[in-house]
């Protein structure tokens, strides 16, 4: 591939991961989309936990296997390194079109809000969620983690420069805010479902476990500055609690 055919394929696999950003607002959340997580059962429960379990998994191994350093060493000898990170956004794209087309929603409802004040309590958290995590990722550099700045450089014919190390705005408060906005995303439901219930607990285990296979990853690239970020900053929870009685032993100190 010359240098244009490679930006042109990075624009594109950008595209399709912003439609699929823009229908998972409404997968998730059960607007306007016509697949979501949300609905009657059309198969015996065992069956659709079966599938369900199985798109879950085909994620999670496409999204943090194809992440390992180790992988992007041999998948490099395969598709050219600027097409790198817009191959995997476009295959982590093709993962979640086929949970929103092959999902099986279970029926069954844990919770459910009407219409009133909780609802767009709720809905509004939800939406804050995806806001968060967008914002999160512009706060490092939003167009290198989904391999836009990869092709131009490469259309430019720069070098590569991989972003520096450096903790902007929420990066100060916790380590993984847009693994945040995820869980906030997940769980803020007007409606739980028993297949939004499984999508939930999977999904926040699938975090959980990933933290540690990132970090690990971190660690080894960025060495002792990773370590003593790690040290002095939580992964998912602010310290509110320790800053507010840190503030107020200080002003009974004065």
């Amino acid at each position: 591939m010359n240098r244009f055919s490679i930006f042109a394929y990075g624009l594109f696999c950008y595209a399709v991961f912003f439609a699929v950003f823009l229908y998972a607002i409404g997968f998730v959340a059960g607007f306007f989309t016509p697949t979501a997580l949300d609905g009657a059962a059309d198969r015996p429960l065992s069956e659709a936990i079966a599938i369900n379990l199985g798109l879950l998994i085909l994620f999670a191994l496409q999204h943090s296997g194809m992440a390992r350093p180790a992988f992007k060493r041999w998948w490099t000898t395969i598709v050219s390194p600027a097409a790198e990170r817009s191959t995997y956004v476009l295959l982590s794209s093709l993962a979640m079109i086929a949970l929103f087309t092959f999902w099986e929603p279970m029926g069954g409802i844990v919770w459910e809000l009407s219409n009133g004040m909780a609802f767009w309590v709720v809905t509004g958290v939800y939406l804050l969620g995806w806001l968060l995590l967008l914002y999160a990722t512009f706060l490092i550099d939003h167009f290198d983690l989904f391999g836009l700045a990869q092709v131009w450089r490469n259309l430019r014919g720069e070098p590569y420069r991989s972003p520096t190390f450096r903790t902007p705005g929420l990066y100060k408060a916790v380590r993984h805010p847009i693994y945040v906005g995820w869980l906030i995303i997940f769980w803020a439901a007007p409606t739980m479902s028993a297949a939004h219930l499984l999508f939930a607990v999977v999904t926040t285990a699938y975090i959980l476990i990933a933290i540690r296979w990132e970090e690990r990853d971190l660690v080894a690239a960025l060495g002792e500055d990773y370590i003593h970020y790690r040290q002095r900053t939580p992964a998912l929870l602010p310290h509110f609690r320790m800053r507010a009685l840190h503030s107020t032993n200080l002003a009974d100190n004065h």
